[in-house]
């Protein structure tokens, strides 16, 4: 594990940048992409320098981005490991009113939440295929019920299915496919309906998520559901 690669996507904040840190401490070498990179500088620098940590501005949302971004990685340093697929966003959405944001500001979470994970596995795969190493994607339990009037539910759903569909695939490559659902997260983004309920801090995700790629290779942690203590299962 000491030399392995680790990709994170939406790696500035939050889950991402939680995970990072974990993953440094374990000893991995990182990738960390995101759409500002500015917002990556300072942890590059915490967690191990440009001889460790790789700093890259990557859109999700565009295949040329990510397929290019994988290339440089096995070209410059050899091999990719991880892959976590964790960028996404959100933005409450209504459709029987005009409460929340407009559908003209749906595309985005859709395109990011949907094709951004999608885009991601076909990019990495490959190189994981190659090292016999693993891919992880950001769920949500919102991705196991109905949530009234909620697209962004509807996306996790999709995850839910994507991981699904690329694990029944990967059978036989080597390759583990892991699906991490988060309960309500303290990632800055939370409804304010729901500022008052009990939240996961990133870290309790980012745990989740290492103990995942941590376990033997014979081993596949086919999903993980975590939410805080106290949180409504419907919610």
């Amino acid at each position: 594990m000491g030399e392995g690669v680790f990709l994170i996507t939406g790696a500035s904040r939050g889950i991402g940048l939680a995970t990072a840190q974990l993953a440094a401490e374990a000893g991995y070498r990182l990738v960390l992409t995101a759409r500002d990179v500015d917002k990556l500088a300072e942890p590059a620098a915490r967690l191990g320098g440009p001889d460790r940590v790789w700093v890259a501005a990557c859109d999700v949302r565009a295949w040329e981005q990510l397929a290019a971004l994988v290339g440089r990685v096995e070209e410059e340093w050899g091999r990719l490991d991880v892959v976590f697929a964790n960028a996404g966003t959100s933005v409450v959405t209504s459709f029987t009113s005009s409460q929340g944001a407009p559908p003209s500001q749906w595309t985005d979470m859709v395109l990011t939440n949907v094709c951004g994970p999608a885009f991601t596995a076909r990019a990495a795969l490959p190189a994981l295929m190659r090292s016999g190493g693993h891919l992880v994607l950001t769920g949500s339990a919102a991705g196991r019920g109905v949530r009234p009037g909620n697209l962004y539910a509807a996306t996790k759903w999709a995850v839910t299915g994507l991981a699904q569909a690329i694990r029944a695939e990967c059978v036989g490559t080597g390759v583990r496919v892991t699906l991490v659902q988060p309960g309500l997260t303290d990632t800055g983004g939370i409804p304010a309906s729901r500022l008052g309920d009990p939240k996961l801090a990133p870290a309790d995700v980012a745990r989740a998520v290492l103990y995942a790629v941590s376990q033997p290779s014979t081993v596949d942690v086919n999903e993980i559901l975590v939410r805080p203590a106290g949180q409504d299962a419907y919610r």
